[in-house]
C-alpha cells in the first residue's frame, strides 16, 4: 500500500497540463469567435442605416460627409459620436473602416442591373484592401494571435 502513495497527485499533475491547454485554448477561440461577431454585427448596423440614408440630396442640415462619418462611427462605437464611448472591440479604428455608396463609389455600386430593374449599394467594410482585424490573443502559447480578412456588408439602399 505504501507503494501506491502520491500515484493520484502524479497522474493529476500529468493529465491537468493538457487539461488546462484545452481549456485555455476553447475560452481564448470563443473570446477570438466573440469579437469577430461584434465586428460582423457592427458593420450590418452601419450599412443599414447607410442604407436608409439619401446621400444624393442629404436632409437639411447633413452633408453626405456627415452621414458617412454616422455611420462609420456606428461600426466603432455604435454610436453617431464616438468622444466619450469606447470601441466596440478593441483595437478597433475609424481609419480602419470604410464606406462605398452610390455617391462616393458611382462607378460600382450606382444603378447596379439586377433582375427587375437597377438598384443602388451601399457597403461597410473593416480592414479594406489586404489588411483585416487583428484579434490579438491574451494566451499566445495556447492560441496565436489571428487576423480577421475584411468584414464587408453589402446592402440596397432604399433610396437612390
Amino acid at each position: 500500500m505504501d507503494s501506491q502513495r502520491g500515484v493520484a497527485a502524479v497522474e493529476l499533475a500529468i493529465v491537468l497540463i493538457p487539461m488546462l491547454v484545452l481549456c485555455f485554448g476553447i475560452t481564448e477561440l470563443g473570446r477570438a469567435l466573440y469579437q469577430y461577431n461584434g465586428l460582423v454585427k457592427a458593420t450590418r448596423g452601419a450599412a443599414r442605416y447607410l442604407s436608409q440614408q439619401s446621400l444624393a440630396s442629404p436632409p437639411a442640415g447633413e452633408t453626405a460627409d456627415g452621414i458617412r462619418f454616422k455611420a462609420r462611427s456606428l461600426a466603432l462605437c455604435g454610436a453617431f459620436d464616438c468622444d466619450q464611448m469606447p470601441a466596440l472591440v478593441p483595437n478597433l479604428t475609424l481609419a480602419m473602416i470604410s464606406v462605398c455608396d452610390p455617391v462616393s463609389c458611382a462607378a460600382t455600386h450606382a444603378n447596379v442591373p439586377t433582375g427587375e430593374g437597377t438598384t443602388s449599394l451601399v457597403t461597410v467594410t473593416i480592414g479594406a484592401g489586404d489588411t483585416g482585424y487583428d484579434f490579438t490573443s491574451i494566451v499566445p502559447w495556447v492560441v496565436p494571435s489571428i487576423t480577421f480578412g475584411p468584414i464587408g456588408i453589402t446592402m440596397a439602399s432604399s433610396t437612390n
